[in-house]
């Protein structure tokens, strides 16, 4: 389930191809991914609110890793798993093991280590302080099928800190993407004054959570809503 922002289209699309269909529907739609899943019942109640995609960490260092299987996975919205440098066999064997629909990367990958995993769609996550962060996307062009704008940290992501999104006017590729980094229960509006040609989403985790891999689902709820 998509959820929808306000955009009308004139015209008909009972006349288009499945691919122009789900261009269509991928242009008029803005999806929401909650990432730093773990826990079963959390998982449902977060799947409940009809969110597009769920992120799993399968980085070992995170306070949020998944180091064995939830008693239940989402099978409502699309499973994201989160790799930072991991060997590829092993990504694939997670990915098998746990149905994965994405995986995102999360660290220092290689164009060559992305072009090893074609088989299964790709969110390239790029970390950005800066304007001159966002021209790292050029190495991964054509190899991914969504990147996402995180803010740059000591750690990978979760840190709870935006970085400047107005920096993102230099991202001229066609590769759509995900905003990430510190999304919290109060940008509702800052989100909505936000506007750039390929962004089809955001991606929500830290501050959000009661504690590392525990979601508040009021205050996602309330968020989502509000959008």
């Amino acid at each position: 389930m998509m959820i929808k922002v306000a955009i009308k289209r004139e015209q008909s699309q009972a006349y288009l191809s499945s691919a122009e269909r789900e261009q269509a529907q991928r242009e008029n739609s803005f999806f929401v991914k909650v990432c730093g899943m773990r826990e079963a019942e959390n998982i449902r109640e977060v799947e409940a609110l009809g969110i597009d995609l769920m992120g799993f960490i399968f980085w070992p260092k995170s306070s949020r890793y998944v180091s064995e299987r939830p008693a239940y996975l989402p099978t409502n919205c699309k499973r994201v798993g989160v790799f930072v440098d991991e060997d590829i066999e092993t990504v694939k064997r997670i990915a098998d093991d746990y149905a994965l629909d994405f995986i995102q990367l999360h660290g220092h990958e290689s164009a060559d280590y992305c072009a090893q995993l074609k088989d299964i769609k790709l969110i390239k996550a790029i970390s950005v302080s800066g304007q001159d962060d966002i021209a790292t996307y050029n190495t991964y062009e054509g190899l991914v099928d969504y990147f996402l704008f995180d803010t740059k940290c000591p750690s990978v992501g979760g840190s709870g800190q935006q970085f400047d999104w107005t920096v993102l006017s230099a991202y001229d590729d066609n590769t759509p993407f995900l905003l990430s980094g510190g999304i919290g229960p109060d940008d509702a509006e800052h989100l909505r004054t936000f506007h750039h040609g390929k962004c089809v989403g955001i991606d929500l985790n830290s501050r959000f959570e009661i504690a590392p891999g525990l979601k508040d689902i009021n205050k996602l709820k309330t968020f989502i809503e509000s959008l």
